[in-house]
This record gives C-alpha cells, structure tokens and sequence, in this order.
C-alpha cells in the first residue's frame, strides 16, 4: 500500500483544515490519531501548523516530533509509528507543553505489547474456565461493537498492538463450515445453570448443549457473527493491533457428537473436523494475525506414533493452515505453540520445523503470579536455553491472577519487570491477562457508570503501566505524575503517586512469602483457592515463600532463625509499613476531590492497606501457634491468640471497605470472594485454631514430613 509522502495540516481549536498537502493513500492508523489530536486541539484552543511524514529509516514503530520553522515536524517509522506520534503529541498538548518546543524520538522498546483475553464467546462453547462471575457478565459484551470500539481505542492509547483471544474451541462460535453446517451456533447464550466452583464448564460437554442450560440473549445469524468478527479484526487492524486466537485441546464445544466428531485424539472424523475448521477459519477472517495452541490437559499426551500429542496438533492445525495457504498463496498466519503437556525434541521435529511461516514459543513467565517479583526465574531455569539452542523466540504470557477488584499502579515494579525480560529476539512479546477474570466490562461496583465502565478504564493506570512501560520503560515519576493530574483536577498528585505505589506493594509481598505457584492455589484479595478453601493459620503454617528471595518460613524460622534471612516476622513488620504509609497518604488527599472515580481509588488503595495489615497479624499469628505446638509455652498462646484477634479487626476493616464499592461474585478458580459471608467465618476460625492448638501435636498440614511431599 502506498504511503504518505507529507500531509501539512494546519490545526486550529475549532477546527481542521488542510493548508497545504498531497495524500497519496491515507491510512486508518493516522487518521485515528488525526481525531485525538483535534479533541486535544479543541480542549486547549491551541493553533499548530503539523508536518506529517514517514521515513522507513526511523524503523518500526518508530517516531519523531521536533519543531522547525513554527512548523511541527512528525515523522514515523511506519504508519503505527506515525499513530503514535500524533498520539504523543495530542498527550503532550493535553499536558499543557508548548508544542514549539517538543523534541521527541521514540522507538519500541518491546516490539510486541499485548493483552489476553479468556474470552467467553457463549455459554455452549466456553473458553478455559467461564465458570465465574466475569465470564457469565461479559458473554453479551464480546459480541458489542461498542464494548470492542472503546476497548480497542484504549489499547491503541496505552501502545498495546496485540490481542490474544483465548477459547477451548472458538470454531463453531465463529465459523459456517459447508461440510458440517449443523456444528454452527447461531445466535448469543449465556448460561442459566447454577454457578459451580469446582466443575470447569467445558467438561460438561454433553449438558452444555442441553437447552435448560442456557438462554439466548442475542440474535444472530452465522453469517451476521462472521461479518460482526470481520469487522472487529479490521477495527483492531485500524488501531494497529494484530489479533491471535489461542485454544486449548480437544475440545468440540457444539460439534461433540455431531458427523461422529468426539474428543477422541485418535478418532479419524474428529482430525478431519480440526483441520477443516483451521482452514476455514483463516480463510474467512482475513485480518487474523496468527493461531495458537496448547496441548492441554485433555489430550494423551503419553500416545506415541501417528496419533501423539504433536502429530495431532500438525494433522490438524499445521495441515489446516497449509490447506488456507493453498487456496491464498500470500497469506502469512504467525503461529504460537504454547510449551504444556509437550517435549522441545518432539515439537520441534513434529511441528515447528514444519511451519511455514513465523512461529513461536509461548510460555506461563510468571506462572500465574504477575504480582510477585519482577524477575521470575522460571524461563530462565525451564526453557531459555532451548530458546537459544533451536534459535526460536517466546511470548511470555504475564499472567495476572492476583488482584482483579481493586486499581493498582506501581510504575517502578512495571519498569523493572520489562527490563528483566529477556531480549529481543529470545522475546517474540508479551500478553497479559488472566485466566480466572475477564476484563470486560466491570460488573461488581455498587455505584456504577451507565453503560457499565470498561474495566480497561476503570483500571486505566495498571493498563497504562503494562502498555506504555513496554514501549518506553525510560517513563519517569514525572510523566506519570501528569497524567493523573489530568484525571483528577485539584488533587496532590505527587502524593497520590506515591500513595498509589506503597499500596501497590502490598500483594506482591505476601504472594512472594506465601508463595502458590498457580492461580486456583491462591487469591490474595480473598486468601482462599479452589480445593483447599479458606488459607487458614495450618496454611500459613505449611507453605513457603518463593525460592531465591531470602525469606524463610514459619517452619523453618521456628527451627532456626536466620540472621541474613527475612523471618516472617520482617515481612509482617513490612506489610504494617506498607499499610500504615497507604492509609496516612490517602488521608492527606481523600478530600481534595468530589470526583467519584478519584473517591473509588481512593477506597481501593484502603482496602490494601487493611488486607496488608490483616496478612501481617495473620503471620504473626500464624507463626506464634506453630512456636507453642514446638515449645508449649503458654504466653506464645495467648500471643498468638491476640495477634489474631486483630487480624481480624484488620479482616473487618478490609471488608467494610471491599463491601462499600463491590458486589459479591464468583471467582473461577478460587471460589467466592465474599468478604462478609463465609470468609469472614474463616478468619474467625483461626481465633479457634490458636485456642485448642496442643503442644506437639502438629496437623497433617504443618507435619515436617510433608514439605518434601510438596517441594520445599
């Protein structure tokens, strides 16, 4: 496609009106930047005389703005290059700079920023879990043009450029297969089953079609859902936004039973069915980026010959895609192989050395736990070296499953946890995102917008932090100082600044010394997980922090305590820090504004600090019962006793906040968050546990024996 040569524009606050130009071809991107720079414009009645130009050699992504003459210069490399450039400069006009005096060159720091979305497409084909609250309230938004114009707008503004959509089996959601025109679920269903925390939707295959387990909330032909996607996938193309669909196998949502197709990897229909659908779904959405794959827990990864894990995988997808490239020979459809449930040997020699075209790794970088530290050893120590070996890059999939109701912002955490990936080409990207939360649209605040607020915007900070940090982790303090100057007039936004990233410190400290590696191990908002419930004294008791960090466990400091290590003791005293510095920093500036999302942040920001105060008590508590069962000393009792009586004042507190701005729900992989109802239970019962604690007598739990039973 031809580009510009130059446009010269002079821009006025009332109005655009072209001074002197030549448009060989205009793009989509500038003009989206065009828009935000007369809003900009407008809303500080300034007049600027604008250069628009690109220049290959600036490279990708790529821009320059500098004034000459009274005439702004701006260049990019490409023409997402030239979108953020024009961006920048409506930020900067925003800020109140005098666009006379701008000089900016900007180059990606990482080249490819993303989000993932476990996108719950309709209640007969859900994606890995959908069986939260946030999945069953965003079903209807996933088929909004609205819902996807705002959010695609905010990923464009925060610099992201890539969309991951992750479903077991998005096919017949999406697609009108000729060869199989019964799998096709027309029409939009939400689930009307009871909510279940144990049972993942999509093993319940058969039920999952019944009728009476669902409701359609919208109508739609096949034809009118491909034409709704198409258009999703141009917008984000627009917006410079490559968008990747990412599954999980087998699974048939809608097709089980149907043409003799099954779950069976060695069943010759179901084979046929894959490859056919991957064919077709390339062919029918033009603008899709690329596929991924994970062989997942429902495959036998054990069965060796034709039917193994990876020859599965090529039978279908790989050959799928090369059956789309034959029919459109200059088609190129990137490729992400998820490293789950396979061997480097055998994917390499069965799948990746047989792709046509771009492929690469995909990888859990964090594990589940984005909130711990921000250099997480397990690439490092699982898969880079065969990243260098076979010369392949990875996206590293920043998993959040820690913190989904309340606003965090810490720009320096974000700052570090970029500069510790791993380079270029080793990194092909990153996507963050969640497994147990999608980010839709919020569903829980008990005062809310209407329509319901964008959690990209009502979490705008952490979006910015992910986004803008990847693309330029030279960001300072300052930069982020004004921008919360513009979302809230009249507030002290150094102190906000400050006060926003000391309560943002407050969850990665306890996820790094009660260490849970996967996300239905572990919510720190709701200290419970999945099959464990409620993490009691025993479980504070039993686990260890994350390996590396200096930090002992309340075994091991009751055993032997550690002069150069962190006792658990210091991490409580840590978190009472973080807690009592939140809550002095949003006293100082909760009046200084009526603003009802700056009173919101506030309030989150006091929810961490009493979570933080509640985790401190709980530990100290927790580690004065375990020094009584070793010594029977009776004051280490009542110690104990009275450390968790005011970890649960702390719990009420925390509650009393989290209660007055959200909704009960169910989260998908750690059960309910119910500060109020059956937590609030829990936390009382460790009072108990203190009381008929019994000298030498240890719960299976804390039993020594079991840490090697657990990897300590």
């Amino acid at each position: 496609m031809l580009r510009i040569p130059f446009i010269l524009l002079l821009l006025t606050g009332s109005s655009l009106v072209a001074s002197s130009y030549q448009i060989v071809d205009d793009s989509p991107q500038l003009q989206f930047g065009l828009t935000q720079l007369q809003a900009a414009i407008d809303d500080k009645s300034v007049d600027v005389s604008v250069e628009f130009a690109e220049d290959a050699e600036l490279g990708e992504q790529a821009f320059q703005i500098k004034s000459d003459g009274g005439t702004i210069k701006v260049q990019g490399g490409d023409a997402l290059g030239l979108m953020y450039a024009t961006q920048e400069l409506a930020e900067r006009i925003r800020m109140g700079d005098d666009p006379g005096e701008l000089a900016v060159d900007a180059a990606p720091f990482i080249k490819r920023r993303g989000l993932k979305m476990n996108i719950p497409l309709d209640a007969r084909c859900p994606s890995y879990d959908d069986s939260g609250t946030a999945a069953r309230m965003n079903v209807e938004q996933v088929w909004s043009t609205d819902f996807w114009h705002g959010f695609l707008d905010r990923m464009a503004e925060h610099r992201y450029n890539t969309l991951t959509l992750w479903s077991n089996h998005p096919f017949t959601a999406m697609l009108q297969l000729d060869d199989y025109p019964e799998v096709a679920l027309e029409d939009v269903a939400v689930p009307t089953y009871e909510l279940d925390d144990w049972i993942l939707p999509q093993y319940k295959q058969a039920e999952l079609q019944d009728p009476k387990n669902y409701r359609i909330v919208k109508k739609m032909t096949m034809a009118e859902k491909v034409e709704f996607w198409r258009h999703v996938m141009r917008y984000a193309k627009e917006r410079g936004i490559d968008i990747y669909f990412i599954t999980w196998n087998i699974w048939v949502h809608g097709a089980e039973g149907k043409y003799g197709i099954n779950t069976s990897q060695t069943n010759p229909k179901t084979i046929a069915y894959m490859r056919e659908s991957v064919k077709q779904f390339v062919l029918t959405y033009p603008d899709l980026k690329g596929i991924g794959i994970t062989c997942g827990e429902h495959m036998q990864n054990k069965l060796e010959g034709e039917h193994s894990v990876e020859k599965w995988m090529w039978a279908t997808y790989g050959l799928g895609i090369q059956d789309a490239k034959a029919e459109q020979p200059g088609r190129k459809v990137d490729f992400i192989h998820r490293v789950w449930y396979s061997g480097m040997d055998v994917m390499m020699d069965d799948f990746i050395s047989k792709y046509p075209d771009t492929i690469n790794l995909g990888f859990k970088y964090a594990r589940a736990r984005l909130y711990s530290i921000p250099n997480p050893p397990f690439f490092k120590e699982q898969l880079q070296a065969d990243c260098e070996q076979y010369d392949i890059g990875c996206w590293m999939n920043l998993r959040n499953d820690d913190i989904f109701c309340f606003r965090w912002g810490d720009p320096d955490y974000v700052r570090a946890y970029m500069q510790n990936l791993p380079p270029e080409p080793i990194l092909a990207g990153y996507h963050m995102g969640s497994d147990g939360y999608v980010w839709g649209r919020e569903f829980t605040s008990l005062d809310p917008e209407s329509p319901r607020q964008l959690e990209i915007d009502k979490h705008w900070y952490k979006f910015m932090l992910w986004g803008r940090l990847g693309y330029d982790p030279g960001l300072d303090r300052t930069f982020f100082e004004r921008q919360m100057e513009l979302r809230f007039e009249n507030v002290d936004a150094v102190q906000l600044y400050a006060t926003w990233q000391t309560a943002s410190k407050i969850v990665p400290l306890i996820n790094v010394w009660h260490w849970r590696d996967w996300d239905h191990m572990w919510s720190p908002e709701a200290c419970t997980s999945k099959k464990e419930g409620y993490h009691s004294v025993d479980h504070f008791i039993e686990y260890w922090p994350l390996a590396g960090q200096g930090m002992q466990s309340i075994r091991d400091y009751v055993k032997q305590p550690t002069a150069d290590a962190t006792s658990p003791l210091d991490v409580a005293d840590q978190l009472d820090q973080l807690a009592d510095e939140t809550l002095r920093g949003v006293e100082r500036i909760a009046t200084q504004s009526s603003d009802k999302a700056f009173r919101q942040t506030c309030a989150d920001l006091q929810a961490f600090a009493y979570l933080g105060a509640y985790y401190a008590d709980k530990i100290r508590g927790s580690t004065a019962v375990h020094q009584f069962r070793v010594s029977g000393n009776e004051q280490v009792r009542e110690d104990a006793i009275l450390y968790l009586e005011h970890a649960l004042v702390h719990w009420k507190e925390y509650a009393e906040v989290a209660s007055s701005q959200y909704a009960t729900q169910l989260l998908a992989r750690t059960s309910y968050l119910d500060w109020n109802g059956s937590l609030l239970e829990s936390a009382k019962r460790d009072i108990e546990i203190a009381r008929e604690a019994k000298h030498q007598e240890f719960p299976e739990s804390v039993d020594h024996s079991r840490a090697k039973l657990f990897g300590h």
